[in-house]
């Protein structure tokens, strides 16, 4: 096997190298030949075959804005629906206090000073002294 003059061992984690293995031989410039790395059971990655986070981190990423947005959606639904109960509950104090308000003029207009007070208005005159017809 033939080694490259500039040839480095793989950095592990965050960029540490790691410390020779009881099975490797000591690096220096005239060994020949390098003992072959240990492949251990569970962490054997083919090229090509690497489990990527990056498709677990955009699905996160989809669920979150999905679960935002459901809850984005519910936040408009209930202020869209306590807003229309202000409206109506302001439009029926509007309807009761008008009600209110042609009870009132009911009362007062049904008395008979308002009744004689309207017909003057309306260019009715005064009755003059009854006419009294004799019996034959």
């Amino acid at each position: 096997m033939a080694s490259y003059a500039g040839a480095r061992p793989r950095s592990g984690l965050l960029g540490r190298r790691r410390a020779a293995g009881a099975g490797e031989l000591a690096r220096d410039p005239g060994a020949a030949t390098l003992a072959r790395r240990r492949v251990r059971g569970s962490g054997v990655v083919r090229a090509r075959q690497r489990t990527g986070r990056t498709g677990i981190l955009a699905a996160g990423i989809v669920v979150t804005f999905a679960l935002g947005f459901v809850s984005l959606a519910q936040t408009v639904r209930v202020s869209a629906t306590d807003v229309e109960r202000d409206r109506l509950a302001a439009e029926r104090q509007v309807l009761l206090d008008e009600q209110s308000q042609i009870r009132s003029d009911l009362y007062r207009l049904g008395r008979e000073p308002a009744v004689r007070k309207q017909a003057l208005d309306a260019g009715l005159g005064q009755l003059v002294d009854p006419l009294i017809v004799p019996a034959r």
